[in-house]
């Protein structure tokens, strides 16, 4: 294989941990998104519940008028603050992103097993139709919370993004003739 060839083929692996990461990143994100969409979706029943209740509203303790008072408020306010946050808008977007770059993390792993073996204007035109499409994902600018970050790094180490097939003990049982992937793939 060429020096070019390897370097490219080596960024291709950058690209798969760059995209694993972050697809797995924006995917932790999106289960807290749903979450909080759930909560502004049923606090203000709750509280609008709690602040119209007879119970709160016609009681002689102060407490209990407050509190039926503030569970009004949070129940007309937590609307407002949801259409602020505009999360089904950040919910669609992480959803998009997190797809394409799960897609992106295989095209990229598939053109450094697959692709490489090639010529190297078809190897690196692959890896270009690639990057173009990372660009893209790139512009729409999410930024996951740093803890998502962490929390995926976590996962991927703990091997829930490990496939059997990629032991080096079952390289075995692959078709005759076909190349276990890198072992800097495999060790994530």
């Amino acid at each position: 294989m060429s020096s070019k060839t390897n370097e490219l083929a080596r960024e291709c692996q950058r690209q798969y941990d760059n995209c694993l990461y972050t697809a797995v990143s924006l995917q932790i994100w999106l289960r807290w998104l749903r979450a909080l969409k759930v909560c502004f979706t049923i606090a203000p029943i709750v509280f609008g519940s709690l602040g119209s209740w007879r119970i709160l509203a016609q009681s002689s303790d102060s407490t209990m008028k407050n509190f039926g008072a503030l569970a009004s408020f949070l129940g007309g306010l937590l609307s407002t603050i949801y259409s602020a946050l505009k999360l089904d808008t950040h919910i669609t977007e992480a959803k998009s992103a997190a797809a394409e770059l799960t897609n992106l993390r295989d095209g990229f792993r598939q053109a450094a097993l697959i692709w490489s073996k090639k010529s190297f204007d078809e190897f690196e035109t692959e890896f270009l139709k690639l990057r173009g499409r990372l660009e893209k994902v790139r512009n729409v600018g999410l930024t996951p919370p740093d803890v998502c970050f962490k929390l995926a790094q976590r996962k991927v180490r703990s091997g829930d993004y490990h496939f059997d097939i990629d032991d080096e003990t079952r390289s075995e049982a692959l078709p005759e003739g076909a190349v276990a992937p890198p072992q800097n793939l495999l060790s994530k």
